[in-house]
């Protein structure tokens, strides 16, 4: 539609008395604002450009239009949401533009005006959209706003360690839970200090440094692992990283602290069935032990706090090399066909034992596996982590404190991420010295790598400030704080020598090669790192733990499934990532990551197998993440499925536009009554019933429809056709006016428009890139994004690159107060 008809249409709509067209009638209309003086329909041209301006009769024509359709829900008096719309006019709109980005938000989802009430006919909601857009894009100064620094959070701790030292370490056994904000747990501003966190962080240093470099000195006492109740080991389910033909047990990546001997041991526990088993014990998938196992045979070694009815069995002393390496537990696999059991369904976990039928045939099962040792250390293998740190051996002892100082310098430069200052070498050495005077060379360069971990300059992100700068100014970051950024945002992780070579040459920040950065660290497997970062955060993967279906009504869910489930979800976003696919096809893919038990459960034919690979659906039922069961277990009551929770995920995650909360004093839906003619009540009856109070449908309207096209997956995301015996009613009417029954007709409705879409993920990421959360003056820089990522179709490194490009991400904005942490003063932490 030309713009000049948009006015002229615009100018009709508003002043034009009677009813309004293009919606039909409504049943609750808003009240009418009072009449505003006629403005009469003019079309652009030259008289109108240089007597009047066309720009001034749209923007009042469109004032109009807000104050007509919009001002009798949003007055002073009555503010619904909290936003009055009284004497608003477009014109001046940057004036308030925490109001102008709400209407804009709402307006390009079209959830404004109600489907209720009375709506402008043709463009004229997307005219005023797009003028507000412009006004407030064409007023707004680069603003890169603020963050305190940043510390390192659990997985960027756990990411550093493995990148600098290859060990895996599990930062949850030291380190507190990180603090959540706008999704992330990377947000500065909700990273509290306090005694206890930098306590944590100092006990960690000294775990990590044991971890990597050996203990000859660590005590023989017991390290326990614990299998999950929600975890399958029927005779036909492998663990993952199990050897195979084994079924059940316990997989880990255990530390041995030096060469010496250690023994296992084997917590049995059910085994009413078969009361032969053999128990495999691998180290690295090869068998050490094979340990005979028989129901009701009373063990020497009980203990007290065991769980009822369980087992001990143990392993003979053997020796093992120092490091890291990958244990397992399980048992012998005795067939390959289906295990007969009349009594509990094929896929089953021990989770329903509490609601399970007496004298079920669970089979025996591990509960615990534990590592006894070392006894009698004979020394310390070379593991992967030692050839890291050792990279020069003294012959003598005169040569000893140079080696060292080559291995803290090394070490430090990466872990510090920038190029050492001489008090930093200076400081590591004292402590290199401390230690070598107890312990030796050794010692002593596991006491620098302990300092070095609990230093400051590892644990904090810290961007200095230039001397002297105004509070307030802004100012470009260095090109190592650069490297940093760039490094934490696309890898979580720590800088790799060739970008902090850059940095240090101070070509990083030039854009032909920061951008040719992009590529290059897109393209690097280490890229995968934003799907179990970014995209399970963004997409709230972490809930679905939350959640663990009745197993009297869903007996096929247990937590491989979950895993899988999750797996497919990180995996199809890695897709996205690595083949540089466009943003969209996160929603409309055909196509997913499956294994054989995930690809069953879907209905997937011809998939077997516990390798994940691509597959296509064979049909339209499922598309993009919606078909996911990692969104739709999330979603879901224990014992049915929630339209309301589906809905207010769309709305909240994908499209930015979350409900207001409920009021106080509203019944739950599980509040209705129980049944109707003899039967349960639907999910969709419950919430018919539950939506007859209009304070209830006045958010019902925009949530209920979503999740009811999405209804036909179960709790567990398997597709069906009836409920409670009765056949599923999964119709609804969009916001927008669409009737939709299908996830196929659901997504074309929000593909229609797919800006909120767009916008709402380029919101998150941008927030996740940069460390804070996104403000209502960093909308202009997200639409500019949108606008330029359009012309590549939506791929996705036109989403990187732009934001990496931007003044929130290269620039700040001075404190009020420097900082003087960072200053040539500072020295390591004490270790401890």
């Amino acid at each position: 539609m030309a713009r000049s008809a948009i006015v002229a249409g615009v100018v009709a709509l508003a002043f034009t008395a009677g009813s309004a067209t293009g919606t039909g009638v409504p049943e609750h209309r808003a009240p009418a604002a009072p009449p505003a003086a006629a403005v009469p329909v003019v079309h652009r041209g030259p008289e109108v450009k240089s007597a009047v301006g066309a720009r001034g009769i749209e923007m009042k024509a469109l004032s109009a239009v807000v104050q007509r359709y919009c001002q009798g829900c949003h007055s002073a008096k009555n503010p619904r949401g909290n936003v009055s719309l009284e004497g608003y006019a477009v014109d001046s709109a940057f004036e308030n533009i925490e109001v102008t980005e709400k209407v804009i938000r709402k307006l390009r989802t079209q959830m404004m005006p109600p489907p209720t009430s009375r709506k402008p006919g043709g463009d004229t909601l997307m005219a005023l959209a797009e003028t507000l857009e412009q006004t407030i894009d064409r007023a707004a100064k680069p603003n890169p706003g603020n963050r305190t620094f940043q510390r390192l959070n659990r997985p960027e701790y756990e990411a550093a360690v493995r990148d600098l030292l290859d060990v895996e370490f599990k930062a949850a056994d030291f380190l507190p839970l990180d603090t959540k904000s706008a999704n992330f747990d990377n947000i500065a501003d909700v990273q509290m200090l306090s005694p206890t966190l930098l306590e944590a962080y100092l006990n960690a240093a000294a775990a990590v440094s044991r971890i990597a470099l050996g203990d000859k000195t660590a005590p023989p006492i017991p390290v326990t692992y614990r299998q999950s109740p929600f975890v399958s080991q029927h005779p036909w389910d492998q663990v993952q990283g199990a050897p195979y033909g084994t079924r059940g047990g316990i997989v880990e990546t255990h530390t041995f602290p030096g060469d010496g001997l250690y023994r296992f041991r084997v917590n049995i526990g059910g085994g009413v069935g078969t009361k032969l088993e053999d128990v495999d014990i691998s180290i690295e998938g090869a068998r050490v032990a094979l340990l005979h196992y028989e129901k009701g045979i009373e063990r020497t070694f009980a203990s007290a706090d065991a769980p009822q009815g369980a087992d001990y069995i143990w392993t003979e002393p053997f020796a093992v090399k120092a490091g890291q390496q990958r244990i397992s537990a399980a048992f012998v696999r005795r067939n390959e066909g289906p295990y007969e059991d009349l009594i509990k369904p094929h896929d089953w976990s021990m989770a329903s034992n509490g609601n399970a039928s007496a004298g079920t045939t669970a089979p025996p099962h591990v509960v615990e596996f534990s590592v006894i040792g070392p006894e009698k250390v004979t020394g310390m293998s070379d593991s992967p982590s030692r050839k890291i740190v050792f990279s020069c051996r003294p012959k003598a002892k005169a040569q000893e404190a140079l080696c060292a100082q080559q291995i803290v310098s090394r070490l430090a430069t990466r872990a510090y991420r920038r190029p050492l200052r001489k008090h930093d070498t200076d400081a590591l050495m004292k402590f290199y010295t401390s230690g070598a005077k107890s312990g030796g060379f050794e010692e002593g360069v596991r006491t620098a790598v302990q300092a070095m971990l609990a230093s400051p300059y590892f644990i904090f992100r810290f961007e200095s400030t230039p001397a002297n700068l105004v509070a307030g100014k802004q100012y470009s970051i260095s090109d190592v704080e650069l490297a940093s950024r760039l490094s934490f945002f696309i890898w979580g992780s720590i800088p790799d020598q060739r970008l902090l070579a850059l940095a240090t040459a101070g070509t990083l920040s030039q854009k032909p090669v920061l951008n040719a950065e992009v590529r290059r660290m897109l393209a690097d497997p280490k890229a995968s790192a934003l799907a179990p970062r970014f995209a399970s955060q963004w997409l709230r993967l972490q809930d679905l733990d939350k959640v663990h279906p009745d197993a009297s009504f869903f007996p096929d869910y247990d937590q491989q499934l979950a895993n899988a489930m999750i797996r497919e979800t990180e995996m199809f976003f890695t897709d996205v990532v690595r083949n540089d696919r466009p943003v969209l096809e996160l929603f409309t893919a055909d196509w997913t990551y499956a294994n054989e038990r995930l690809a069953k459960h879907y209905g997937i034919p011809n998939i077997a197998g516990t390798q994940f690979r691509r597959v296509s659906y064979p049909d339209s039922t499922r598309r993009g993440l919606l078909g996911h069961g990692s969104i739709l277990v999330q979603t879901s009551f224990a014992n049915r499925t929630s339209p309301v929770l589906r809905g207010k995920w769309v709305m909240e995650v994908l499209l930015n536009s979350p409900p207001p909360p409920p009021p106080p004093d509203v019944p739950d839906l599980e509040a209705t009554v129980d049944g109707k003619d003899g039967r349960p009540l639907t999910t969709r009856e419950r919430m018919e019933l539950h939506r007859k109070s209009p304070i209830c449908s006045a958010c019902h309207v925009y949530m209920d429809p979503i999740g009811l096209a999405l209804d036909n997956f179960d709790v567990t995301g398997k597709w069906r056709f009836r409920e409670n015996g009765a056949a599923l009613d999964t119709r609804g009417r969009m916001y927008d006016g669409l009737d939709i029954a299908t996830p196929a007709e659901l997504l074309k409705s929000l593909m229609s428009r797919p800006v909120p879409l767009v916008r709402a993920f380029t919101e998150n990421l941008m927030a996740y890139s940069m460390g804070r959360r996104v403000e209502d003056f960093d909308q202009p820089t997200i639409r500019l994004i949108v606008r330029d990522a359009a012309k590549s179709g939506y791929k996705f490194s036109s989403f990187v690159t732009a934001i990496v490009n931007t003044p929130a991400f290269r620039r700040r904005t001075a404190d009020p107060v420097s900082s003087t942490v960072g200053s040539s003063h500072d020295s390591p932490t004490t270790p401890r």
